[in-house]
């Protein structure tokens, strides 16, 4: 047989072989569509299926591309909820280093109801006029207070709801930005020491870290954290803005050996926190509960919460003043009703809780006419990611602002809001060492120092354009308020000063 007969003889058994694979391969696919037909036909829970099977499985697919195709195609730049794409890639470019400025006028509607317009100045501070904030200290009667002049720290996220790498480059991050961590309720990590960063430990209604056999607060684990040098305070949460009400959920997922050992808890079950702490369910049993912590630990002692009811801060301020300052809170988180990074039912983190730029000016308010507003700090949390968000939150009066989210975008999120189910394609909520793999904590840390610092010199520059010389001095004056007749009403005629 000659070269070339021998080449179409192979050529033809290649061809045969292919052919063969193909209607192989089509009988395989008719085979399996012809399976999912009769289970379609058979099955009764779902009704699309039943009346148009194999056909209604395409609206659960195009049901979940669609998040994907809104946030790339279709929506426009400040259409997205919970963070719109301009929010996200602010934060995107300031984390990474990047010009952030924009060109040709800007894309915002500055026409709906509450949105801040900042009120500048004819005579703006000038740059050699301006001033570093100032230092503040946390728990002025404590054997160790806690002096800081970071504007912008990290909320609490804990680690479990983040991976490991994650909470590695936060800590490391906020060391370099010389900012505080929360650890978020999930107990004290290695990971969160391991970058030198002051901590702000929470104690959530579950006592993780810091529990007993029983679930109450075991002061002697208390008093072993406590006497770390990085941990300056301690939060005891009495509500977040995920889900007011209602306690942590952390899936079984992951609760991995290693997170079971730091919470105390069984491993591979799911982790669902009590709705309040069982030791407070009233005024005195919270102050209790703040001296108890406090002389245990020697350090700041402050609660977070959400505020919904508000009798119970009159309450507060009236028992405070019945025992004497010294018995004070340190400080107040106020986070904001709209939700937050944890995984939460749907009413709670949609409809209960009022936000944050209705309840900071309330809480300041009540501290003022009690005369405690110079004794407690008041720290503000709740979607202040950019720098207008923070800057209004120091015109109505918190002396600190934390976010969650926004270090979430500067570690990388692409608000896939997967954050719940252990597949983060970002590796930043996810335990899945595969896709953890992707987010390295050294690159990620400078990402975080570089947020921290752009928003500290951005929520400057809103302040310097008011006429003040750093953003502690802002005041409600400073910002106005869009209402429904499409005009702006000045902050402080929405929250007159009120007399101490």
């Amino acid at each position: 047989m000659s070269d070339l007969g021998a080449v179409s003889h192979v050529t033809m058994d290649g061809l045969n072989f292919l052919s063969t694979l193909f209607i192989f391969v089509i009988g395989l696919v008719a085979l399996f569509v012809i399976g999912v037909f009769l289970v379609d036909v058979i099955q009764t829970k779902d009704a699309v299926r039943r009346n148009f099977p194999v056909l209604g499985h395409f609206r659960y697919v195009f049901s979940k591309l669609g998040e994907f195709f809104r946030q790339y195609f279709f929506a426009m730049d400040r259409e997205e909820m919970p963070f719109n794409r301009a929010e996200r890639e602010w934060v995107y470019a300031s984390s990474a280093g990047h010009d952030n400025t924009v060109a040709f006028g800007s894309t915002k509607n500055l026409t709906p109801v509450g949105t801040v317009i900042f009120v500048n100045c004819p005579f703006p501070t000038l740059s050699e006029d301006s001033v570093p904030p100032p230092p503040i200290t946390f728990g002025p009667e404590c054997d160790n207070p806690y002096v800081t002049d970071s504007i912008i720290n990290i909320s609490g996220m804990s680690f479990g709801a983040l991976s490991q790498p994650a909470v590695r480059a936060l800590s490391k991050g906020a060391k370099l930005a010389n900012c505080w961590m929360n650890t978020g309720e999930g107990g004290l990590s290695p990971y969160h020491l391991s970058g030198g960063c002051d901590i702000v430990f929470q104690i959530g209604t579950a006592k993780y870290g810091v529990r007993d056999a029983d679930g109450g607060l075991d002061l002697n684990k208390l008093r072993a954290v406590a006497e770390r040098p990085q941990v300056k305070m301690f939060e005891l949460k009495m509500s977040q803005g995920a889900k007011p009400g209602k306690g942590g959920i952390l899936p079984a997922v992951k609760v991995t050996p290693e997170i079971a050992e730091i919470r105390g808890i069984p491993v591979h079950e799911a982790s669902i926190s009590p709705n309040g702490h069982p030791e407070i369910r009233n005024v005195p049993q919270l102050v209790d509960m703040i001296e108890r912590v406090r002389d245990t630990a020697r350090k700041p002692i402050g609660f977070k919460a959400v505020i919904g009811a508000y009798g119970w801060l009159d309450a507060l301020c009236e028992e405070i003043k019945k025992r004497g300052v010294g018995s004070a809170p340190d400080f107040i988180t106020i986070d904001s009703g709209d939700g937050g990074t944890g995984a939460a039912p749907m009413p709670l983190m949609d409809n209960v809780g009022l936000p944050v730029k209705e309840a900071l000016p309330m809480v300041a308010d009540v501290l003022i006419r009690h005369g405690l507003r110079d004794r407690i700090r008041l720290i503000a949390s709740g979607k202040l990611v950019t720098p207008a968000e923070a800057a209004w939150a120091y015109c109505a009066g918190a002396d600190v602002v934390v976010s969650a989210r926004g270090f979430m975008f500067s570690l990388g999120c692409i608000q896939a809001l997967k954050c719940n189910k252990n597949t983060c394609p970002t590796g930043i909520t996810t335990h899945d060492a595969r896709l953890q793999r992707g987010l390295d904590p050294e690159d990620k840390a400078v990402r975080v120092m570089n947020y921290v610092e752009r928003l500290r010199y951005d929520v400057g520059a809103i302040a310097h354009s008011c006429g003040v010389p750093h953003p502690r001095a802002l005041k409600r004056f400073h910002c106005r308020i869009v209402q429904h007749n499409g005009r702006s009403v000045p902050l402080d005629e929405l929250y007159p000063p009120v007399a101490a």
